[in-house]
């Protein structure tokens, strides 16, 4: 008895891919005078966060990779929401950065998750629409702005855009342990006036340097907030990293406020860099802890990215016997 093929069927996967960098920390972070409202000043670095998302308009749920990013999803649904699609899909998160340490790996699993969504759907979300849904979620560091910022964190908001600065090199110094940046938030200590003034000038200091590319000047300021940070918290490889600092040249010491990691900075063009980072990382060999070297994104970087990928794919249906019914008129 004859076979014959079923005709070749076309499956079509569209899938959309968003990326969000990370930051070491921030440069400054404080409480200011006026309105007692907390801020910070990001501090972006070549580490990034990747999601991939395929939406399945005819099914309900979705599944996320790792299971543990259930943040993920709640955004994954509400960008869904806003772009007027149905069902559900799958989000499958990878990224650069350690969970826990101060150096976003929330916000950005968060922000590129939008962004693959948004690509997916045939929809671009600007970063007002991103912190929209964040501000649903969980205090944010600013990341869905591709240059530094001055950010409202605790209300998802703008103060402020600063502009690149030239890239930094840091030597990143972590003193173990994780910080959970939720319960920090909710647990800080108050601020006192006098303090809040040097913040306020210390924000003013900051956004002129970063704004003339003034890399000194960032440093002092980064020094600084570390040091007021040390005061509410222990941060027990400071003194030696400022030393270390010192010793080698350094432009400064800036840390994570509510994390775990310091570092020390340099010019990322200083023809000395390599004999610099080099005496650092064997001076920090000696501490409790981990090392590592990080680089703060600048001119001519992509910062971040989001694109849709179609695949278009034939497979050919199991043969069925022909018929051997006479055809009618036979």
């Amino acid at each position: 008895m004859a076979t014959q093929a079923r005709p070749a069927a076309t499956e079509i996967d569209i899938r959309g891919t968003g990326t969000a960098f990370g930051t070491f920390g921030e440069l400054l972070q404080g409480v200011l005078p006026d309105d007692d409202r907390h801020f910070m000043v990001t501090f972006p670095v070549a580490g990034w966060s990747r999601a991939v998302f395929r939406h399945s308009p005819d099914r309900e749920g979705l599944t996320v990779w790792p299971p543990h990013k259930r943040k993920a999803v709640r955004i994954a649904q509400l960008a869904l929401a806003a772009a007027g699609r149905h069902g559900g899909g799958s989000l499958e998160l990878s990224s650069e950065l350690p969970e826990g340490k101060g150096m976003a790996s929330s916000s950005a699993d968060l922000v590129a998750t939008v962004r693959a969504v948004g690509a997916a759907v045939g929809t671009t979300f600007g970063a007002a629409d991103i912190e929209s849904f964040l501000r649903e979620i969980e205090p944010t560091d600013g990341v869905m702005y591709d240059q530094i910022v001055a950010y409202h964190h605790r209300e998802a908001e703008l103060r402020e855009g600063l502009g690149m600065l030239p890239p930094l090199v840091i030597v990143g110094h972590d003193e173990g342990g994780q910080v959970d940046t939720i319960a920090h938030n909710r647990d800080a200590r108050r601020v006192g006036d006098a303090e809040k003034a040097e913040y306020a000038a210390l924000l003013t200091e900051l956004c002129e340097a970063v704004r003339n590319a003034d890399l000194p000047a960032v440093g002092r300021v980064a020094t600084r907030s570390a040091e007021l940070n040390a005061a509410a918290r222990s941060r027990r490889s400071l003194p030696a990293l400022l030393r270390i600092c010192a010793d080698t040249g350094g432009l400064g010491v800036a840390c994570a406020h509510s994390g775990t990691v310091l570092g020390i900075l340099y010019a990322a063009d200083d023809p000395e860099l390599a004999v610099k980072v080099g005496s650092a990382l064997t001076a920090c060999a000696a501490l409790p802890g981990t090392t590592t070297v990080h680089r703060s994104l600048g001119h001519g970087d992509v910062w971040s990215a989001s694109s849709m990928e179609v695949t278009v794919r034939e497979t050919t249906a199991p043969a069925r016997e022909a018929s051997t019914e006479p055809a009618l008129g036979a």
